[in-house]
């Protein structure tokens, strides 16, 4: 963590600065404000350009729903090995007695 030359502390992790919280306050009220306007302007684009449409209506989106981060599914076994299955059992129904 950075820390300043004079206090001996820095602005804790995740604390965004005072500018860049002003900068997304004044985003997101612009957004705010012309949100209704979102669906015509789409819509009047899609008309000649549907593929860059959805290019926008994605952009947009993320903003509102962020990215998933990914993540590594490999499965390892023992020492990075493959995983060793032993035994399956597969059940389709009960025995009714």
């Amino acid at each position: 963590m950075a820390k300043s030359s004079t206090s001996g502390q820095g602005r804790p992790k995740g604390i965004p600065n005072k500018h860049t919280e002003s900068a997304r306050e004044a985003i997101a009220q612009f957004v705010d404000g012309n949100a209704h306007r979102l669906t015509g302007w789409l819509d009047e684009v899609a008309l000649t350009n549907p593929e860059k449409a959805f290019q926008m209506f994605q952009s947009v989106v993320e903003y509102h729903i962020p990215k998933l981060a990914r993540t590594d599914t490999t499965l390892t076994g023992a020492d990075g090995g493959p995983v060793k299955i032993e035994k399956i059992e597969v059940v389709f129904g009960r025995d009714k007695s």
